[in-house]
């Protein structure tokens, strides 16, 4: 028999991919050349990447090739795995994947296996493998943590990874690269196609899929086929009439749904995207009430809502009885919704990326044009927008990186390791290093986590159950059945604060809601949930049981992580935007898209009162109110970059004159208030070399942020991916309160008795890394440095200002009392003015 990664000889490539020309065929349709391309490059032997637009057929380019190879030499088998971020598509996959197998006949079985698997299915898969197995990065792990791993994958030859660019750059990404590494080790002529629709770093990305070789052999440069598809996408912004009655920041835009309900069509399918939970339950709220001929074609989609539920909605999508559809990112991904004809972008996308995912979940086929019509909701979107359109036609995507070498994962993959065949050391090393991200695993590290899990390493080691690892003729093995039942239940990297489920008292799961929230209501109180009205009942062993209510109530359930930032990518789009308007105010150039000539009178009126930067420039404005003195600064780099340089300012400045100083923030810019008479420009103006520098900027950040408090929230997260800290078992979860505290115990000892503790090291590496994006700040700094400062003495806060203000105001006041505050604001700002802008 040819050797897996080989085809035979004896057969050209024409005459493999005779059966899946001839399927195409009796379609009606032509394989597109990159198609042709793929299975080609598959039936050389190669590995590599796809990225072409989304609705193009890249299913088929992946899958197609794999099959084409098995119909020339037949065996039983697991042949060929296909990965995907969200059992939602699953169901998706499989039907497309069936769909030639079953019209002509070939000898294959495709099965699903995902956490909503039976057990008697999964048990099935095990005895009688299928040719083509759909799963998921959580179930690949826990396959691997099975003892008959080795024989399941005896015969694997492709490993397909769909929607790659959603893995990257998580955690689930390295764990997916763990797992293929260990395939790999078993397979080593593996071949690993990834798909992807929206990457800006594809040689990296390519390079993760495919690893760096399986242990001992050498590794090949991954193929990377593109495709010149244009996909045209068509992006409509709702302007106001008056830049004046423009909401701004804090409360979602809900006071223009009138104008959202006029350019929506009933017949028209359509999605209506949030960046929150919250924000779409509200969204979902204001249309029932605005538009009750909708009732039974409306619905709400997010992740929170219980799986069946989320299914049902999908499946009325697909046949046409649902035509609106408020949701997040739960639908960003590749759910074929082809009736879809139109999608909403409710705020910014924050992203070019993200942007074009939720694009091409309308006219989703070959050839479509995406229609996008954008509701902003605060003024500076439009600027936001204006950027995101210039991305759009540069091309250019986000990049997307992997963590490196994360500890809790790898602590995860061994144990799972050890659960199924075990491993020996030497050779689980060379193995692991194969992933991409781990290619640079030192010694020292990999050393520290065999004590770890063999010994509960220097801390834990009179404690059984964190010795979780045997040697047993060289190999180590996990051989306490509790252990291994109890770590096969909580195998993952997602992450969240402990869940609720929310039920009617007597009836159906609606889905989940944070522990925080739950416990601030009490008996009788109302609230939105999952597109109805609720009445709390009472809390039961994580349970909350409610019932269906009249009574009038606008709370709605908030999550945790639900806030964006702009990407580095559309920042640099922004800064560049915000300069042709300071261009175009002085006559240099022109206000050449929609959303700028609505947004001019705003921009005249922050040029009278102040200025608008150019590039070049970083503009600082100072004033005085009733409030304090302010201090506003726009550096125009994303929230979260403006978080750390506000705190960082704000701490360099109070060690020159102490004070109580506030930080606000958005993407725009940040904002420091203090006492009355504050000096702010005089300090400004003395040390202002001194506020922009980089040097000593992560002792500097630990200063002014309570670094240690934002380690041990991470630590939580680190503790239980690495199986330090588990939920328990089914019936028998612990609250969110008492993980914190098991979490928290552990971070005191190793604090104290082991400060060099990896996982530690990983816990305060993540927080300057990724929450307050330490190599962002670095880089905004140094660029900072370069520009030419612009100190401005204002009267009164102004239109750049003004959403920093309400960002403020809205975390201590009810949304009612903000807009009242604001419109007070906004008519005091008037009268000083003489007058609204542009009359």
């Amino acid at each position: 028999m040819t050797p897996v990664g080989q085809t035979r000889r004896s057969d050209s490539p024409s005459t493999l991919l005779a059966p899946i020309e001839a399927w195409f065929e009796r379609q009606g349709w032509t394989p597109l050349p990159f198609q042709r391309q793929c299975w080609r490059a598959y039936l050389a032997g190669e590995s590599g990447l796809i990225q072409v637009p989304t609705g193009s057929g890249k299913t088929y380019a992946a899958v197609m090739g794999p099959i084409a190879d098995f119909l020339a030499e037949p065996s039983p088998g697991l042949r060929l795995l296909y990965l995907t971020p969200l059992r939602a598509l699953s169901r998706d996959l499989a039907l497309a994947i069936q769909q030639p197998i079953a019209a002509m006949g070939w000898p294959l079985r495709v099965a699903i296996r995902n956490g909503d698997t039976s057990s008697y299915e999964r048990g099935k898969q095990l005895r009688s493998p299928p040719e083509i197995l759909i799963t998921t990065p959580e179930s690949l792990s826990l396959l691997l943590a099975n003892p008959k791993a080795p024989a399941l994958f005896a015969g694997l030859r492709t490993v397909v990874i769909d929607e790659w660019h959603e893995l990257l750059g998580s955690k689930r990404g390295s764990q997916t690269e763990l797992c293929l590494s260990w395939l790999r080790s078993q397979r080593p002529a593996l071949r690993t196609w990834a798909i992807s629709a929206t990457i800006g770093n594809l040689d990296e990305a390519a390079r993760s899929a495919v690893g760096t070789g399986a242990a001992g052999a050498p590794a090949s440069e991954p193929r990377l086929i593109t495709a010149p598809i244009a996909r045209a996408t068509e992006i409509r912004s709702l302007l106001p009439e008056s830049i004046d009655g423009f909401p701004w920041a804090g409360h979602l835009g809900l006071r223009r749904h009138e104008d959202l309900v006029a350019a929506l069509e009933p017949g028209v399918s359509t999605l209506l995207f949030t960046n929150t939970r919250n924000q779409a339950e509200r969204w979902h709220q204001c249309l029932r009430y605005a538009c009750p001929e909708m009732e039974g074609a409306l619905a709400l989609h997010h992740s929170a809502i219980d799986r069946a539920e989320r299914e049902a909605i999908e499946a009325g999508v697909k046949v046409g009885d649902l035509r609106w559809v408020v949701c997040t990112s739960s639908l960003d991904l590749g759910v074929d919704f082809q009736p879809v004809e139109r999608v909403v972008q409710i705020g910014s996308a924050k992203n070019v990326a993200r942007l074009l995912q939720r694009a091409g979940r309308s006219a989703h086929n070959p050839g479509g044009t995406s229609q996008v019509l954008f509701m902003p909701t605060h003024a500076l979107e439009l600027l936001e927008l204006s950027a995101l359109r210039r991305g759009l036609a540069a091309g250019l995507v986000e990049e997307r990186r992997q963590p490196n070498a994360p500890i809790d994962v790898l602590l995860q993959h061994l144990t799972s390791l050890a659960c199924g065949p075990g491993f020996e050391p030497a050779q689980a090393l060379a193995t692991v290093r194969s992933a991409w991200s781990y290619r640079q695993l030192s010694d020292s590290d990999w050393q520290w986590c065999l004590r770890f899990l063999e010994h509960g390493g220097d801390c834990l080691g009179a404690y059984p159950r964190y010795r979780k690892l045997e040697r047993e003729d060289g190999r180590l093995l996990v051989k306490e059945k509790a252990i291994a039942r109890m770590h096969r239940l909580h195998i993952g990297t997602i992450t969240a604060d402990r869940a609720v489920t929310v039920r009617f008292v007597r009836g159906a799961v609606l889905g989940h809601v944070e522990e925080a929230f739950i416990g601030r209501l009490k008996a009788g109180d109302v609230f939105f949930f999952a597109g109805r009205q609720l009445e709390f009942v009472r809390l039961r062993e994580m349970t909350a049981q409610v019932k269906a209510s009249s009574k009038k109530s606008n709370t709605v359930p908030a999550w945790a992580g639900g806030q964006m930032a702009l990407s580095d990518l559309l920042s640099r789009h922004l800064r560049a935007e915000v300069d042709r308007c300071a261009r175009a105010l002085a006559g240099e150039a022109k206000l050449d898209s929609p959303e700028l000539v609505a947004l001019e009178p705003l921009l005249q009126r922050q040029v009278q009162l102040s200025r608008l930067p150019r590039q070049h420039e970083l503009l600082v404005e100072v004033c005085n109110s009733r409030e304090g003195s302010h201090l506003y600064a726009y550096p125009f780099e994303g929230r979260f970059v403006h978080e750390g340089l506000g705190f960082l300012w704000a701490w360099r400045l109070a060690r020159h004159q102490a004070s109580t100083i506030t930080v606000s923030v958005n993407d725009y810019g940040f904002e420091l208030l203090a006492p009355k008479n504050y000096p702010f420009e005089e300090l400004f103006e003395l040390h202002a070399e001194e506020l922009l520098a980089a040097a000593n900027l992560k002792d500097d950040l630990e200063q002014a942020i309570n670094l240690s408090e934002l380690c041990r929230r991470r630590f939580r997260a680190i503790a239980q991916i690495s199986g330090l800290v588990l939920n328990g078992f089914p019936g028998q979860a612990k609250s969110g309160g008492q993980l914190q505290i098991s979490a928290a115990l552990l971070y005191d000892v190793f604090s104290r008795h082991e400060p060099g503790n990896r996982l530690l090291a990983q816990a305060r590496s993540e927080v300057l890394s990724e929450q307050l994006d330490l190599p962002r700040i670095t880089v905004a700094l140094q660029r900072l440095r370069r520009c030419t400062l612009q100190l401005e003495r204002t009267p009164r806060p102004g239109p750049l200002a003004f959403p920093l203000l309400a960002e403020r105001l809205n975390n201590r006041m009810t949304n009612e009392s903000l807009l009242q505050r604001l419109e007070r604001l906004r008519q005091e700002a008037e009268r000083a003015e003489g007058g609204p802008p542009g009359s």
